[in-house]
């Protein structure tokens, strides 16, 4: 099975990196495929987005009735005593005439 080199760099290059999210333009026709009875492979293959990121709209979409990013759940890590006192040495290791100053 032959592959075209310069067609592969270009499927390669249009794809989505793993740390960013579909912009609402994607999420939009994703949804709109979904009520036009399109399968999950055909919405995947006109928009040239992976399968289980389709899948995932969809089923969010499903769940909460919108498509926009949710805030995480649960409380805020704040800062420990360990982190602080860790944070104000590492800060007069790098610049030790503010330390001075302050003491």
């Amino acid at each position: 099975m032959a592959i075209d080199m310069q067609t592969a760099s270009t499927n390669i290059g249009e794809r989505m990196g793993r740390s960013q999210e579909l912009s609402d333009s994607k999420r939009g026709p994703v949804i709109g495929g979904h009520l036009c009875n399109k399968s999950i492979r055909d919405i995947s293959w006109l928009l040239n987005i992976p399968r289980s990121t389709v899948s995932r709209i969809i089923t969010k979409w499903k769940q909460l009735g919108t498509t926009a990013t949710q805030p995480p759940s649960g409380r805020p890590r704040h800062m420990t005593g360990w982190g602080s006192a860790h944070a104000e040495a590492h800060s007069a290791q790098k610049s030790p005439t503010v330390c001075r100053l302050n003491s």
